[in-house]
């Protein structure tokens, strides 16, 4: 019996993704119960670091879900979820001014973030026709097909790539504000650092998926033929 170790590795991956979401839940719950010493709710703690940035242009919003939040650079509104909107806990504080990390990236003209924006069209078009058009290449026996699908599925990884370092500059940015315009206590802020911390695990899971699930179709389409 022939084990593929790439498929057992993703089945790893898939283990390990279910338990860092999991941890983001456990360590969000924990700190979403601890209020901030200083009364400070989330929306007044994005306004902080909007200001420090010198952004006046980003409205706030709620949104359903439960850690849904975002930021949408076309719209300029700060989504923050119900669980979130509103609360004073050092958890939401946290989540909070993560995203507000990301509209100080796009007003600073951070880098990686347009390389991110720039990448999303064809990452989306690689993450439904990468795959049909390599399996289109190999039935026909085109080499060059199958190349192309393996190529626009590569967008895949390249956006997960992009993306961790963009989450982590986030979340730098969050605790630098929460530290510098005292958002939080030192001990508090150590929570906040806590629960990115434990966000920054699922975009590190999805990167490693995304790159074996490279590899992997790179072996599957092409190593038979490498081989003869």
């Amino acid at each position: 019996m022939y084990w593929d170790p790439l498929y057992i590795l993703l089945i790893i991956l898939f283990f390990a993704a279910l338990a860092a979401q999991s941890k983001v839940k456990r360590t969000y719950s924990k700190y979403g119960k601890v209020a901030s010493s200083k009364g400070i709710t989330s929306q007044q703690a994005v306004r902080m670091v909007l200001d420090y940035y010198d952004i006046h242009d980003v409205e706030i919003q709620q949104i359903a879900g439960d850690l849904t939040d975002n930021y949408n650079p076309k719209t300029k509104v700060i989504s923050l979820s119900e669980s979130v909107y509103n609360n004073s806990s050092i958890a939401a504080i946290g989540v909070a001014c993560h995203e507000a990390g990301h509209a100080a990236q796009h007003a600073k003209g951070y880098i990686p973030i347009k390389l991110r924006n720039a990448v999303v069209p064809v990452c989306n078009i690689g993450s439904v026709l990468g795959i049909p058009i390599a399996i289109v290449g190999l039935l026909l026996q085109s080499l060059n097909l199958v190349y192309i699908g393996i190529l626009l599925y590569s967008f895949v990884a390249l956006f997960q790539l992009i993306t961790l370092p963009v989450e982590l500059n986030a979340s730098w940015r969050a605790l630098d504000v929460i530290d510098e315009a005292n958002i939080l206590t030192d001990d508090e802020r150590h929570g906040a650092k806590k629960v990115l911390k434990a966000a920054a695990m699922t975009y590190i899971v999805a990167l490693a998926t995304a790159l074996v699930n490279l590899l992997r179709f790179i072996v599957i389409f092409t190593g038979g033929r490498n081989r003869n």
